[in-house]
Protein backbone atom coordinates (compact mmCIF):
# COMPACT_ATOMS: atom_id res chain seq x y z
CA UNK A 1 0.00 0.00 0.00
CA UNK A 2 1.44 2.89 1.01
CA UNK A 3 5.46 3.72 1.59
CA UNK A 4 6.26 2.95 5.71
CA UNK A 5 9.78 5.13 6.56
CA UNK A 6 12.22 6.19 4.18
CA UNK A 7 11.54 7.37 0.73
CA UNK A 8 13.00 3.96 -0.66
CA UNK A 9 9.84 2.83 0.31
CA UNK A 10 8.96 -0.01 2.48
CA UNK A 11 5.65 -1.33 3.58
CA UNK A 12 3.42 0.94 5.17
CA UNK A 13 1.85 2.19 2.77
CA UNK A 14 -0.29 -1.05 1.76
CA UNK A 15 -1.82 -1.41 5.36
CA UNK A 16 -1.86 2.62 6.74
CA UNK A 17 -3.58 3.08 3.62
CA UNK A 18 -6.47 0.68 3.80
CA UNK A 19 -7.58 0.91 7.50
CA UNK A 20 -7.79 4.85 7.12
CA UNK A 21 -9.28 5.11 3.99
CA UNK A 22 -12.43 3.61 5.59
CA UNK A 23 -12.43 7.18 7.93
CA UNK A 24 -12.34 9.97 6.45
CA UNK A 25 -14.81 11.98 3.77
CA UNK A 26 -14.16 15.38 4.32
CA UNK A 27 -11.49 18.18 4.22
CA UNK A 28 -13.73 20.02 6.89
CA UNK A 29 -11.50 19.79 10.15
CA UNK A 30 -14.26 20.43 12.82
CA UNK A 31 -16.62 18.07 11.35
CA UNK A 32 -16.38 14.14 12.07
CA UNK A 33 -14.04 13.53 9.22
CA UNK A 34 -12.71 10.27 10.06
CA UNK A 35 -10.01 9.37 6.84
CA UNK A 36 -6.65 10.10 6.08
CA UNK A 37 -4.70 11.74 3.11
CA UNK A 38 -0.77 11.60 2.42
CA UNK A 39 0.99 13.97 0.20
CA UNK A 40 4.71 14.86 -0.47
CA UNK A 41 4.96 18.14 -0.41
CA UNK A 42 8.37 18.48 0.95
CA UNK A 43 7.60 18.77 4.56
CA UNK A 44 10.62 19.42 6.54
CA UNK A 45 9.13 17.05 9.73
CA UNK A 46 8.24 13.47 9.60
CA UNK A 47 9.22 11.24 6.66
CA UNK A 48 6.38 9.23 6.41
CA UNK A 49 6.33 7.00 3.30
CA UNK A 50 4.77 3.62 3.02
CA UNK A 51 5.65 1.35 0.56
CA UNK A 52 6.63 -2.03 -0.31
CA UNK A 53 9.73 -2.91 -0.70
CA UNK A 54 10.31 -3.28 -4.80
CA UNK A 55 9.51 -6.73 -6.26
CA UNK A 56 7.93 -7.75 -2.54
CA UNK A 57 4.25 -8.63 -2.82
CA UNK A 58 1.91 -7.54 -0.26
CA UNK A 59 -0.44 -9.90 1.25
CA UNK A 60 -3.85 -9.47 2.75
CA UNK A 61 -2.30 -10.25 6.33
CA UNK A 62 0.89 -7.30 5.55
CA UNK A 63 -2.00 -5.03 4.75
CA UNK A 64 -3.57 -5.45 7.35
CA UNK A 65 -0.23 -4.53 9.72
CA UNK A 66 0.33 -1.69 7.29
CA UNK A 67 -3.08 0.10 8.52
CA UNK A 68 -3.00 -1.09 11.47
CA UNK A 69 0.53 1.02 12.35
CA UNK A 70 -0.37 4.03 9.92
CA UNK A 71 -3.57 4.79 12.56
CA UNK A 72 -1.56 4.49 15.50
CA UNK A 73 1.12 6.51 14.09
CA UNK A 74 -1.40 9.35 13.20
CA UNK A 75 -3.43 8.90 16.04
CA UNK A 76 -0.57 9.16 18.21
CA UNK A 77 0.69 12.25 16.64
CA UNK A 78 -2.21 13.43 16.95
CA UNK A 79 -2.11 13.21 20.79
CA UNK A 80 1.04 15.26 20.59
CA UNK A 81 -0.41 18.23 18.58
CA UNK A 82 -3.26 18.63 21.04
CA UNK A 83 -1.04 19.05 23.79
CA UNK A 84 1.95 21.07 22.15
CA UNK A 85 0.23 22.73 19.15
CA UNK A 86 -0.38 26.74 20.06
CA UNK A 87 -2.50 27.35 16.57
CA UNK A 88 -6.16 26.60 17.05
CA UNK A 89 -6.90 24.58 13.85
CA UNK A 90 -3.36 22.92 14.22
CA UNK A 91 -5.03 21.44 17.57
CA UNK A 92 -8.17 20.75 15.75
CA UNK A 93 -6.80 19.10 13.52
CA UNK A 94 -4.50 16.75 16.00
CA UNK A 95 -7.96 16.17 17.47
CA UNK A 96 -9.62 15.01 14.49
CA UNK A 97 -6.85 12.54 13.71
CA UNK A 98 -6.53 11.25 17.10
CA UNK A 99 -10.54 10.49 16.63
CA UNK A 100 -10.64 9.30 13.43
CA UNK A 101 -7.25 7.08 13.34
CA UNK A 102 -8.44 5.35 17.08
CA UNK A 103 -11.91 4.70 14.95
CA UNK A 104 -10.31 3.14 11.94
CA UNK A 105 -7.59 1.23 13.57
CA UNK A 106 -10.62 -0.37 15.73
CA UNK A 107 -12.79 -1.01 12.16
CA UNK A 108 -9.03 -2.20 10.50
CA UNK A 109 -8.60 -4.47 13.41
CA UNK A 110 -12.72 -6.12 13.56
CA UNK A 111 -12.33 -6.40 9.90
CA UNK A 112 -9.36 -8.74 10.43
CA UNK A 113 -10.66 -10.75 13.27
CA UNK A 114 -13.62 -11.45 11.05
CA UNK A 115 -11.73 -12.26 8.15
CA UNK A 116 -9.50 -14.61 10.54
CA UNK A 117 -6.08 -12.29 8.74
CA UNK A 118 -3.36 -12.17 11.40
CA UNK A 119 -1.66 -9.04 11.26
CA UNK A 120 1.92 -9.89 9.69
CA UNK A 121 5.01 -7.27 9.00
CA UNK A 122 6.29 -7.18 5.40
CA UNK A 123 9.75 -7.79 4.67
CA UNK A 124 11.91 -4.98 5.54
CA UNK A 125 9.45 -3.81 7.87
CA UNK A 126 10.38 -0.46 9.48
CA UNK A 127 6.82 0.76 10.94
CA UNK A 128 8.05 1.21 14.69
CA UNK A 129 11.54 2.86 13.99
CA UNK A 130 9.14 4.93 11.81
CA UNK A 131 6.62 5.53 14.60
CA UNK A 132 9.77 5.99 17.34
CA UNK A 133 11.12 8.99 15.14
CA UNK A 134 8.24 10.64 14.14
CA UNK A 135 7.42 10.85 17.84
CA UNK A 136 11.22 11.29 19.17
CA UNK A 137 10.97 14.55 16.56
CA UNK A 138 7.32 16.09 17.56
CA UNK A 139 8.03 15.85 21.31
CA UNK A 140 11.45 17.32 20.20
CA UNK A 141 9.90 20.43 18.46
CA UNK A 142 10.10 23.34 20.54
CA UNK A 143 6.18 24.20 21.44
CA UNK A 144 5.17 27.71 19.01
CA UNK A 145 4.69 27.67 15.44
CA UNK A 146 7.78 25.83 15.04
CA UNK A 147 5.98 22.87 16.34
CA UNK A 148 2.90 23.42 14.57
CA UNK A 149 4.25 24.20 10.81
CA UNK A 150 6.24 20.74 12.01
CA UNK A 151 3.18 18.60 12.47
CA UNK A 152 1.01 20.41 9.49
CA UNK A 153 3.91 19.65 7.53
CA UNK A 154 4.68 16.09 8.13
CA UNK A 155 0.64 15.71 8.00
CA UNK A 156 0.25 16.77 4.27
CA UNK A 157 3.08 14.70 3.77
CA UNK A 158 2.61 11.58 5.36
CA UNK A 159 -1.34 11.62 3.74
CA UNK A 160 -0.27 12.07 0.45
CA UNK A 161 1.91 9.35 1.31
CA UNK A 162 -1.30 6.90 2.58
CA UNK A 163 -3.05 8.06 -0.80
CA UNK A 164 0.03 6.10 -2.50
CA UNK A 165 -0.42 3.36 -0.18
CA UNK A 166 -4.22 2.89 -0.87
CA UNK A 167 -3.78 2.74 -4.33
CA UNK A 168 -1.07 0.12 -4.32
CA UNK A 169 -3.23 -2.46 -1.49
CA UNK A 170 -6.29 -1.53 -3.47
CA UNK A 171 -4.14 -3.48 -6.35
CA UNK A 172 -2.38 -6.26 -3.83
CA UNK A 173 -5.58 -7.25 -1.39
CA UNK A 174 -7.21 -10.39 -2.24
CA UNK A 175 -9.89 -10.45 0.26
CA UNK A 176 -13.25 -8.79 -1.67
CA UNK A 177 -14.50 -7.33 2.20
CA UNK A 178 -10.33 -5.37 2.38
CA UNK A 179 -10.26 -4.50 -1.17
CA UNK A 180 -13.72 -2.71 -0.23
CA UNK A 181 -12.61 -1.22 3.13
CA UNK A 182 -9.93 0.57 1.42
CA UNK A 183 -11.83 1.62 -1.05
CA UNK A 184 -14.67 2.79 1.25
CA UNK A 185 -11.89 5.04 2.98
CA UNK A 186 -10.14 6.48 0.19
CA UNK A 187 -12.09 9.55 0.20
CA UNK A 188 -11.35 9.72 4.30
CA UNK A 189 -7.76 10.19 3.85
CA UNK A 190 -8.42 12.92 0.41
CA UNK A 191 -10.51 14.76 2.90
CA UNK A 192 -7.04 14.95 5.97
CA UNK A 193 -4.87 15.57 3.35
CA UNK A 194 -6.59 18.58 2.17
CA UNK A 195 -7.29 19.69 5.91
CA UNK A 196 -4.07 19.54 6.23
CA UNK A 197 -2.97 21.47 3.18
CA UNK A 198 -5.55 24.21 3.76
CA UNK A 199 -4.14 25.01 7.32
CA UNK A 200 -0.18 24.54 5.80
CA UNK A 201 -0.90 27.15 3.43
CA UNK A 202 -2.04 29.36 6.68
CA UNK A 203 1.17 28.86 8.77
CA UNK A 204 3.28 29.81 5.62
Amino acid sequence: MLKTGSRNGTFLLAMGAAVALAACSKPDSATTDTGLAVADTGAAMVDTDMAPAPGAALTDANIVYILDQANLLDSASGVIAVAKGTNSEVREYGKRMMRDHHGLREQGQALAKKLGVTPAAPANDNAKTELDRVLTMLNGAAKGRDFDKAYIDDQVTYHVNLLATATSAMGAAQNAELKNFIQKAAPAVQAHLDGAQAIQKKLM
